[in-house]
């Protein structure tokens, strides 16, 4: 069945951030520029995951009178809290000695998700037409190699890979520019970076796992404005990552608390699991009291991408660009990336305006990484460059090395420090002690599908897998063998499950695909690279409710 093709000046893939901050963008330009965005997610924000506080920089320039539109923006930061954790204790760091990326004086406390539905509807007002439910699948590519857009995913395809009687073909959206805004670890991010070599000259990306939870927590433990970070325990001193406590309310005046830990994915345990390491965070003396009497009332997990200004990669190609998250633009030491999504995606839509404006809609959007480099955001992630590199070499040395680096030199050091990809630090099992983790408590510790069911994670049980295998047999003959099959424990929605028959022999890996949250850890940490995530059909995977 042939698919039915539309056309547009630009096609935008992804409604977080940084796309929408594209689509309105343009259309504040020109409003007679046709504009297009697609949402895999079953509606705006339902797959944004972030702590989150944002620095309103951004949205500012965007759309200035944003509290006069009534933007989901409503608790100011009023006390930031930095404390190291060992497992018996705690120390906080005075305010006077916090280095200034923990220093939140003028951001605010927001559900990113509520954020994007907000923009969202900004975006509709101004005449882009936005499609939730319809996945970029494929990217279509002109004679001469350009992209000339995306197709979506066939819908209705059977788990065989045969249509079933519901099938719909996939639409094309063909476009002067497309840009690409998929977020961390993006599926035709990863295939463009290949196709044009992208990644040429630049460091391989690293990343983070951020695992979160939502809290309903009693009106004595609830400071609305109190932003908490930690490091220290329950991780060991040679694992980057740290804890949030983000203290809110909603429109509806509920008292809610943001919990989550960030796990640097180039950990060497295989043993370790970021899932349990957050749910033993919880218990800890300094963070059970906050939860006490309280009710977890949603879970998810996401990748971000943590390597700076040194991992990113060339930023367009013929007939598009990479923005936001899906280029890696997040500033991994204040543990922020919604401004710096949202300024891309103004500076890309500024750039596309002039070309189409000129009619030079052939021609790579040069001015998008010129105007780049002359931005505050450049100048922002020049001065983080070394935060992740030197993390990498411990809480202590890093922490030191990273203090030197921002107090002394104020983020202008002469050097600039080098990063290795996460999938190739693994130890092998045998050389690497397990981690016993307690059995979870249903009150403050939780399990796996429990929290998964709070993510109202979707998936048609007929359908291809979206979690695939390069080579089936490396799943045994190197992850089981080698690692113990680690994807059993960095997946935080219980995916990957070995399995053996009666006799505890003929092992076997069972992917739970319709777990999956899409938080692309396994395409990132798989020590081989064997696992490909590729997108499911449109709509599907979690829904996050204020998240």
């Amino acid at each position: 069945m042939q698919r039915e093709a539309m056309e547009f000046d630009v096609v935008i893939v992804g409604g977080g951030p940084a796309g929408l901050a594209a689509a309105i963008r343009l259309k504040q330009l020109n409003s007679e520029i046709s504009v297009c965005l697609i949402e895999k997610g079953a509606e705006i924000g339902a797959h944004i995951l972030s702590g989150a506080i944002l620095d309103p920089r951004a949205l500012n320039e965007l759309i200035p009178d944003w509290q006069a539109q009534h933007a989901p923006v409503d608790t100011p930061v009023t006390e930031d809290r930095f404390m190291m954790l060992t497992e018996q204790g705690s120390w906080k760091l005075p305010n006077l000695l916090l280095p200034e990326c923990f220093q939140n004086h003028g951001n605010y406390i927001v559900s990113l998700g509520n954020v994007c539905r907000w923009l969202g509807a900004q975006a509709e007002a101004l005449g882009v037409e936005i499609y939730p439910g319809f996945a970029g699948a494929e990217i279509l590519y002109h004679e001469d190699g350009a992209v000339k857009g995306v197709a979506t995913g066939d819908m209705g395809v059977g788990r065989d890979g045969q249509p079933t009687p519901a099938y719909q073909p996939g639409m094309e959206l063909l476009a002067k520019y497309t840009l690409f805004a998929e977020g961390c670890r993006g599926h035709l991010g990863k295939q463009l970076e290949a196709r044009f070599k992208l990644r040429t000259g630049a460091d391989p990306q690293v990343y983070g796992l951020g695992i979160k939870e939502l809290w309903e927590i009693k009106p004595e433990q609830h400071t609305a404005g109190l932003v908490l970070h930690t490091a220290g325990w329950p991780l060991s001193a040679d694992t980057y990552g740290g804890s949030f406590c983000y203290q809110y309310s909603n429109a509806g005046g509920d008292r809610l608390m943001s919990i989550g830990l960030v796990v640097g994915l180039g950990y060497t345990n295989p043993y370790l699991s970021p899932f349990e390491e957050f749910q033993r965070l919880k218990t800890h003396a300094r963070i059970r009291p906050m939860l006490a009497g309280g009710k977890r009332i949603a879970y998810g997990a996401r990748a971000m991408a943590a390597g700076g200004l040194q991992a990113l990669p060339k930023l367009i190609f013929p007939g598009g660009a990479l923005i936001g998250d899906d280029a890696g633009f997040l500033i991994a030491s204040r543990i922020k990336g919604s401004h710096a999504a949202m300024k891309t995606g103004m500076m890309a839509a500024e750039a596309a305006f002039e070309a189409l404006s000129n009619d030079r809609s052939a021609d790579e959007l040069t001015a998008f990484p010129e105007k780049f480099r002359k931005s505050w955001l450049f100048d922002e992630l020049h001065k983080a460059r070394n935060f992740k590199p030197w993390m990498s070499r411990g809480l202590y040395l890093g922490s030191l090395m990273f203090g030197i680096d921002q107090q002394l030199f104020r983020g202008r050091a002469p050097w600039t420090l080098h990063l290795t990809a996460d999938h190739g630090k693994l130890k092998r099992a045998a050389d690497c002690q397990p981690i016993e983790y307690p059995k979870p408590d249903g009150v403050i510790t939780f399990d796996r599908l429990s929290s998964v069911f709070l993510s109202n994670t979707h998936h048609e049980e007929n359908e291809p897998c979206h979690l695939t295998l390069k080579d089936p047999a490396v799943a045994i003959k190197v992850n089981l063998e080698l690692y113990d099959s680690p994807e059993q424990r960095y997946c935080p929605a219980g995916v990957y499950e070995i399995l053996r028959d009666e006799k505890g022999e003929n092992p076997r890996l069972q992917i739970n695909a319709q777990n999956c949250v899409h938080c692309k850890t396994c395409d990132i940490k798989d020590p081989t690279q064997n696992i490909n995530w590729v997108t499911p059909q449109g709509g599907e995977g979690p829904v996050y409710p204020g998240m």
